[in-house]
């Protein structure tokens, strides 16, 4: 299936290797798509509790602005521009993402018993998550090859992103049958979410199974994003996360309760325990699988070193190793003198995160879900062991990790979408690094103002609405909360961990290590650590509409191989799309007051 969503728009690998699409066009394109998804986003995230798909969003946005430039001008533009544009979104969404960390400093704030006492100015934190972003987006250049050309993992946001792209770009005769196909998937998302989300109400967002189990929050979530994901990822994927989730959420609670290891069975305090084993499959088999790709790798590694300044498809290593060491010297004094962070304590922070960077790109790409949170609390629990009773220094050195995480691992998205469309890869990395900045712009103007208007609550879910007083009906940000109450649940030492946590974490990183072996050495069939640790991490309620999707695909695939082969991937980027927009547009809408 993923071969048939390789196809090239129509262009010559000669043609992919020209730098013809970063033109002075696409550039101001970009910046104007990321500053306007940049400042939409903080919204949506804080108000919903995680952040929604928008490649896919952005690629329309690049068409749609791309197209109306070319009919004013008279000069077209091509597929290879709305990836550039589309990437500029992402890398700005990506930044803004980050205004979850924010949040949860002035969640500490609201409790001075804590001793708390970091309030960033805009101007520091647009300088810390830029130099954090970029730094991200730089040290993930050169797993391009390995993560895309070598594993060929789907990152089904960047073929959703790319095929939508692709179809569009194509000659209408020729691409009739797969723009059919993702105009019906592009109208069941915007239609399921519209009667899910806005007005009339007709569909509920979950159909939880029983009062006991919606409050560990299993059910089947309505959700065609979901859905779309699943028929990208298949079927083996979405079992794997499948079977974690029915270990993780329909019989570990009882379990831990029982033993009274939790103090109910609910989705926070589950999260608490399960985060753990979760934590050491993930890694665990994150690392192995690299560690068995290590001869690949490394080749990798000593082409792009080899490879002269003249081949302009690549960011030259040298220049990646330059940029790196300058901005990890920047960030490291920047933290020193906003934050009172000691030099070996960033130097730490940015070591482990490029080794969850790489565990993290491996989940994002069989799964379309960025664990950013789960590798941010592994940061929180490594610095509760090194800096015991420093809330401070376990925030910022989580915040700026799974800033530096989020920028590498979204980076592959559009370059699997611009392998699609025969982009310049040199090209995407210089928007990324362009646009990084514009998000963390957005972030300083628009939370402040967001806060003012609207407060910033407890979360819905009840991860720790003590924070805050029950009179507070602000925006919930449940990322925000659940990050501020680990650090609070740290800071008096990895002692505060629920029962039998680490133990869970070393059996788990066991299990993570013997799949791993087993998939490279036994059978490739063999269920995915890192699929199965999401399984213990994502809600039930999302995980069921991805098995779903797999399912269907795998069936699709038996019956229909070639029909399957064609619209397949059209058909999920259009319920991937269709949701993604409606989405973005409904809490713009209450914010303007028109919803």
């Amino acid at each position: 299936m993923l071969r048939a969503a390789l196809g090239v728009c129509g262009y010559t690998n000669a043609m992919a290797a020209s730098p013809s699409e970063f033109n002075l066009r696409s550039m101001a394109v970009g910046l104007l798509v990321a500053a306007l998804i940049g400042c939409a986003y903080p919204y949506i995230v804080l108000r919903i509790g995680f952040g929604p798909t928008i490649s896919v969003v952005s690629a329309f946005l690049a068409f749609l602005f791309l197209q109306g430039i070319g009919l004013v001008t008279g000069k077209a533009s091509n597929c290879r521009e709305y990836n550039l544009v589309q990437t500029a979104g992402t890398a700005s969404a990506q930044s803004a993402f980050m205004c979850v960390v924010w949040a949860a400093f002035d969640l500490l704030n609201s409790k001075p018993e804590l001793g708390f006492h970091l309030s960033p100015t805009p101007l520091q934190v647009f300088i810390w998550m830029t130099l954090a972003g970029m730094l991200g987006v730089l040290l993930a250049v050169p797993l391009r090859k390995h993560f895309i050309d070598e594993e060929n993992l789907p990152f089904p946001d960047g073929i959703a992103a790319g095929e939508t792209l692709k179809i569009l770009d194509e000659d209408s005769l020729q691409a009739k049958s797969k723009l059919r196909m993702l105009g019906v998937g592009g109208g069941i998302g915007i239609l399921s979410t519209w009667f899910r989300d806005g007005k009339p109400a007709w569909i509920p967002e979950t159909l939880f199974f029983g009062s006991a189990l919606k409050s560990l929050n299993v059910g089947f979530a309505f959700s065609s994003l979901s859905f779309g994901s699943g028929l990208i990822i298949g079927m083996r994927v979405a079992a794997a996360m499948g079977i974690g989730a029915l270990l993780g959420w329909f019989v570990l609670p009882f379990v831990l309760l029982r033993q009274g290891w939790i103090a109910s069975a609910t989705f926070a305090e589950t999260l608490k325990w399960t985060m753990w084993p979760a934590t050491g499959l993930m890694v665990s088999g994150g690392i192995t699988t690299l560690l068995l790709h290590a001869p690949k790798l490394a080749k990798t590694f000593r082409e792009l070193y080899r490879a002269p300044l003249s081949v302009r498809n690549e960011v030259p290593l040298l220049w990646v190793f330059v940029g790196s060491l300058g901005l990890a010297s920047a960030l490291a004094v920047a933290q020193h003198f906003f934050f009172g962070i000691a030099f070996w304590e960033s130097a730490l922070a940015i070591g482990v995160s490029v080794l969850l960077m790489l565990v993290g790109t491996r989940v994002l790409g069989e799964t379309n879900w960025a664990p950013i949170s789960v590798m941010a609390n592994l940061v929180q629990a490594l610095f509760a062991f090194f800096s015991p009773h420093s809330i401070a220094t376990n925030m910022v050195a989580s915040g700026m990790s799974g800033s530096i995480a989020g920028g590498g691992e979204h980076l592959m998205q559009d370059y699997r979408a611009g392998k699609i469309v025969g982009a310049n890869n040199r090209s995407l990395t210089f928007m990324q690094l362009l646009a990084t900045p514009v998000g963390a712009l957005a972030i300083s103007i628009v939370y402040p103002l967001l806060k003012a208007q609207y407060g910033i609550g407890p979360n819905q879910f009840g991860l720790a609405p003590e924070l805050l007083p029950s009179s507070t009906t602000g925006l919930t940000s449940p990322i925000s909360v659940k990050w501020a109450g680990f650090a609070e649940l740290l800071s008096g030492g990895i002692q505060h961990l629920p029962p039998y946590a680490l133990h869970a974490l070393f059996i788990g990183a066991l299990l993570g290590l013997l799949l791993s072996l087993l998939q490279k050495y036994a059978s490739a069939n063999t269920p995915s650590a890192t699929s199965l640790a999401l399984g213990f991490l994502i809600p039930a309620q999302y995980i069921l509409p991805m098995l779903l999707g797999g399912a269907c695909q795998y069936v699709w695939k038996r019956q229909s191989p070639r029909q399957e082969a064609a619209l397949c991937v059209p058909l999920a980027s259009g319920l991937i799309v269709g949701e993604a927009l409606l989405a973005l547009a409904i809490p713009l809408l209450h914010l303007i007051n028109l919803f």
